[in-house]
C-alpha cells in the first residue's frame, strides 16, 4: 500500500505531495539549519526526487546556494522553508523536506538528532526542565 503525504507552506502557495514516507529523519542543531528555520533546531526527512510533485506553486519555490554543494528552497511569498537537496555527489538524486510543513500526519519509524555538538544552551533539555 501506498501512502501519500501532502505538505504545504504557511501562506498556502505552495503545495506539494510525497509518493513514500520520509526517510533517514533528522533534527539538524547546525547553525546553517538553525538559521534558515529561525529556530533551535531543523528537522527534515528525505525522500528520493522522483516520489516527489509539485501540486502548485511551483513558481513560488526560490532557492539558496547555503555551502557549494547544499540548495536551500522556500516559498518566496511567506518564506517558509520548504527543502534542501545537494546538488552533486551522494545522494543528490533525493530531496529532503521541513518535516513542519507537513498537512498529512506522519510518524517516524526512527529518529536521531544531528550536529548535536551546535546545540543552544537555552534547548538542552536541563534548560527546558526549569521552564
Amino acid at each position: 500500500m501506498t501512502e501519500h503525504y501532502q505538505g504545504s507552506c504557511l501562506c498556502g502557495g505552495v503545495r506539494y505531495e510525497l509518493l513514500t514516507a520520509p526517510k533517514a529523519v533528522s533534527h539538524c542543531h547546525c547553525s546553517q539549519c538553525r538559521k534558515g528555520h529561525g529556530a533551535a533546531f531543523a528537522s527534515y526527512g528525505s525522500v528520493p526526487r522522483e516520489s516527489m510533485r509539485m501540486l502548485s506553486g511551483a513558481e513560488l519555490v526560490s532557492g539558496y546556494a547555503s555551502s557549494e554543494a547544499v540548495r536551500r528552497e522556500f516559498c518566496s511569498r511567506c518564506g517558509s522553508s520548504l527543502f534542501w537537496s545537494r546538488s552533486s555527489g551522494e545522494y543528490s538524486d533525493w530531496v529532503s523536506i521541513a518535516l513542519g510543513t507537513l498537512d498529512t500526519a506522519f510518524t517516524p519509524i526512527k529518529q536521531k538528532h544531528v550536529h548535536t555538538g551546535d546545540v543552544l544552551l537555552w534547548c538542552t533539555p536541563s534548560a527546558l526542565q526549569r521552564l
